[in-house]
């Protein structure tokens, strides 16, 4: 499924008593029991498979319903965003684990990468205003991550030296989220400067690798681990 959000909407047929739920063109059937009965008839529910077989050809839709290859910039960009939120929950349980303060940030960045891919979904030059409407992306998410980047230095000593990814489980995983938050960053670039998406998720992407860079040192800090500092080891 292209697009990260997924728009149900819920008819009920008066005739029939049937409620049909249609999601992504696919339909989950439960039959109510005909009015005057005693005891309702048992319900039949249909499952959606979770294999669709239309990219069997190399090709996928965008929100908008628009076909492209599956190499094409946005569902690379849309792969990229999926694998940073990964990178990130993987970080997220490590740092459950140590009991560390920001991990609801961490969820709470996870949901926000599902609307970053929403609006890499929609392409703006075959999206409707509707489209747009759903999935547009602000700027107010892009100042909250300053906000926690400047909560978290103002706890940290200065920065004198390069380090290496490093410092614990926590810190570690952190510093894998943030390169690969780098890699999507370039990525959904192109997307933005073919004028296809909002230029307010290139800005979110860029500052969630700084945050995730200050928490991977706040996280080493609070465990009490050593970061590793680079050293020259040739002449």
């Amino acid at each position: 499924m292209a697009a990260a959000r997924v728009f149900i909407r819920c008819v009920l047929s008066r005739t029939a008593g049937t409620r049909v739920a249609a999601a992504e063109g696919r339909s989950r059937y439960c039959v109510r029991g005909e009015e005057g009965s005693s005891a309702p008839e048992p319900k039949t529910v249909k499952v959606p498979k979770i294999y669709t077989k239309t990219g069997d050809k190399g090709f996928s839709s965008t929100y908008t319903g628009e076909r492209r290859p599956k190499d094409d910039v946005v569902f690379e960009a849309l792969g990229a965003t999926d694998e940073l939120s990964s990178a990130i929950g993987l970080a997220r349980e490590f740092s459950l684990d140590a009991d560390h303060p920001f991990v609801s940030e961490l969820e709470k960045i996870q949901c926000m990468l599902q609307d970053v891919g929403s609006n890499i979904a929609t392409p703006l030059s075959s999206a409707r205003e509707s489209h747009k409407v759903r999935t547009s992306f602000s700027v107010a998410p892009v100042q909250e991550l300053e906000q926690w980047i400047d909560k978290y230095t103002a706890l940290l000593p200065p920065l004198t030296n390069f380090i290496l990814p490093s410092g614990g489980k926590s810190s570690a995983a952190l510093h894998v989220a943030r390169s690969v938050c780098r890699r999507a960053e370039r990525i959904v670039f192109r997307v933005i400067q073919s004028g296809e998406a909002d230029p307010n998720v290139g800005k979110y992407l860029n500052r969630l690798s700084d945050y995730l860079f200050t928490l991977a040192r706040y996280a080493a800090k609070e465990e009490g681990r050593n970061e590793t500092v680079y050293t020259r080891t040739h002449p």
